[in-house]
C-alpha cells in the first residue's frame, strides 16, 4: 500500500516536473517570438500615441484601455485561429501572406519618407478626420480606426512570431502565440500610456514648489516631443528593416535564394573579418541590406499605390 502511494508520488511529481518543463519551453519560445516581432512592435508602439492627441487629458488612459482590448481581441479570437489554421494546412500560404504584409511594411515605411521629403500625407493621419461633433461619437470612430490599423499590425506580429515556432507542436505554437498575443499587448499599450502620461507628470512636477522637481518636470515636458520623434524615426526603420528581411527570408523559402544567399554571404564575410565585433557587425550588415531592400519595395508600392493613380486622373 505504502509502495504504491510513493509510486504514486512520484508519478505525480513526476508529471509536474513534465509540466512546469513545458511551461518553461513555452515562456521561452514565446520570448524568441516575441523578439523577432521586434521592429512591429517598435511601429505600433509609435503609431498608437498619434491617436490621443488633443484627446482630454482624463479620457487618454480609457481611450488606451480600449484599443488595447480591441487588439488582444483581434489577436486571439481573429488572427490567431486564422494563422494557426494556415500554418498546419497550408505552410505555404501562410509564408506568401506574411511576404505581402512584409511588403505591406515596406510601404508603410517608404511612404513615412516620402512624407518627410515633402511628398505629401499618408493615411497614418486618417484619425485627424474622426471628428463629427459629438464627443461620444467622434471616442467611438477614433477608437474603431485605432483598433482597424492595430489589426494589420497585430497580424504582422503574429504571423512573424508564429513563423519563429513553425517547428513545434501545434498545440505548443497554440499555447506560445496565446502568451505571445498577451506579452506584445502588454508591452505595447503599457508603453503607449506612459509615453501619452509623461507630459502630465512633468506638467505636475513643474508646478511643485521644490526646484529640483520643477527642473525635472521642465525637462520632460521639453523632451517629449523629441521621444515622440525618435521612436516614430524607430518606427520608420524597423518597418523598412523588418518588411526587407521578411521578403528576403521568404524568397529564399519559395525558391528564389539569390538574394538571400548574396546578403548571407556578406554578413559572413563581415562577421570573419571584424574579430570581436563580428557578430554585431554581421547583424548590422544583414540589418543593412534588408532595409535597402525594404525601401526599394516600399518605394515601388508607394509608385504604384499614388503617382499612378494620379496619372490616370490627370486623363
Amino acid at each position: 500500500m505504502a509502495g504504491g502511494l510513493f509510486a504514486l508520488l512520484d508519478d505525480v511529481a513526476t508529471l509536474a516536473k513534465l509540466a512546469a518543463s513545458s511551461v518553461d519551453d513555452v515562456g521561452a519560445a514565446a520570448g524568441r517570438a516575441s523578439a523577432k516581432a521586434a521592429g512591429v512592435v517598435v511601429d505600433d508602439t509609435a503609431v498608437t500615441p498619434q491617436y490621443v492627441q488633443g484627446v482630454a487629458a482624463e479620457r487618454e488612459l480609457p481611450i488606451i484601455r480600449k484599443i488595447a482590448t480591441g487588439s488582444i481581441r483581434n489577436k486571439l479570437l481573429l488572427i490567431l485561429p486564422v494563422a494557426l489554421l494556415l500554418s498546419e494546412f497550408l505552410p505555404t500560404l501562410l509564408k506568401i501572406i506574411l511576404m505581402i504584409g512584409g511588403a505591406y511594411l515596406c510601404f508603410e515605411g517608404a511612404e513615412k519618407v516620402w512624407e518627410k521629403l515633402g511628398g505629401g500625407h499618408g493615411h497614418g493621419d486618417d484619425h485627424a478626420a474622426v471628428d463629427t461633433g459629438d464627443p461620444a461619437e467622434t471616442e467611438k470612430n477614433l477608437i474603431s480606426g485605432a483598433i482597424r490599423t492595430d489589426l494589420i499590425l497585430s497580424a504582422e506580429i503574429m504571423v512573424i512570431a508564429l513563423d519563429e515556432v513553425a517547428g513545434e507542436s501545434f498545440w505548443s505554437r497554440a499555447a506560445i502565440m496565446v502568451v505571445v498575443a498577451v506579452l506584445i499587448t502588454v508591452v505595447v499599450y503599457g508603453v503607449v500610456a506612459l509615453i501619452v502620461k509623461m507630459d502630465d507628470v512633468g506638467l505636475s512636477l513643474a508646478q511643485r514648489s521644490g526646484r529640483a522637481a520643477r527642473r525635472l518636470g521642465e525637462g520632460m515636458v521639453r523632451a517629449m516631443p523629441r521621444v515622440l520623434t525618435v521612436i516614430g524615426l524607430v518606427g520608420t526603420v524597423a518597418m523598412l528593416w523588418v518588411g526587407g528581411h521578411i521578403i528576403l527570408v521568404g524568397a529564399y523559402d519559395l525558391g528564389l535564394t539569390a538574394p538571400y544567399d548574396a546578403v548571407h554571404h556578406l554578413e559572413e564575410a563581415v562577421h570573419d573579418a571584424t574579430g570581436a565585433l563580428g557578430a554585431v557587425l554581421g547583424w548590422v550588415t544583414n540589418t543593412f541590406f534588408s532595409a535597402v531592400l525594404g525601401i526599394v519595395v516600399g518605394a515601388v508600392v508607394v509608385v504604384v499605390m499614388h503617382l499612378v493613380p494620379r496619372r490616370r486622373a490627370a486623363h
